[in-house]
């Protein structure tokens, strides 16, 4: 019933890989962007990667390099390749999408890389 299901956190160590996916449920229309955030532990929320409808991606200096944003070709999916992976990348990863009536979230995804 979620709008938004995330999947694909773990646990990883330093220099591994991990790849989230994002699913937007059928009743979610007109998505313009989807993005992920991440909020580490006692942070905020930021952006890592964002998608938009023209395939330009925008990445957080912090991952540049390192992360890849994509979508599937129906443009109800985005993925995360996060590759070269630090301690520092520790944090609930969330999917948001910009649809046509307004923004949604989904509920993360732990993603927890150790020394």
């Amino acid at each position: 019933q979620a709008q938004l299901v995330e999947s694909g956190g773990g646990l990883v160590q330093a220099g591994g890989s991990l790849r989230l996916s994002c699913v937007a449920s059928k009743s979610v229309s007109g998505i313009k962007a989807m993005a992920w955030y991440r909020q580490p532990p006692g942070k905020e929320r930021e952006l890592v990667a964002r998608i938009v409808g023209g395939g330009h991606v925008d990445y957080a200096d912090s991952v540049k390099g390192r992360f890849s944003i994509s979508r599937n070709n129906a443009y109800n999916q985005v993925y995360l390749q996060m590759n070269e992976l630090k301690p520092e990348d520790t944090a609930v990863y969330i999917c948001n999408v910009a649809s046509a009536w307004g923004s949604l979230w989904g509920q993360g995804t732990q993603v927890t890389v150790s020394s």
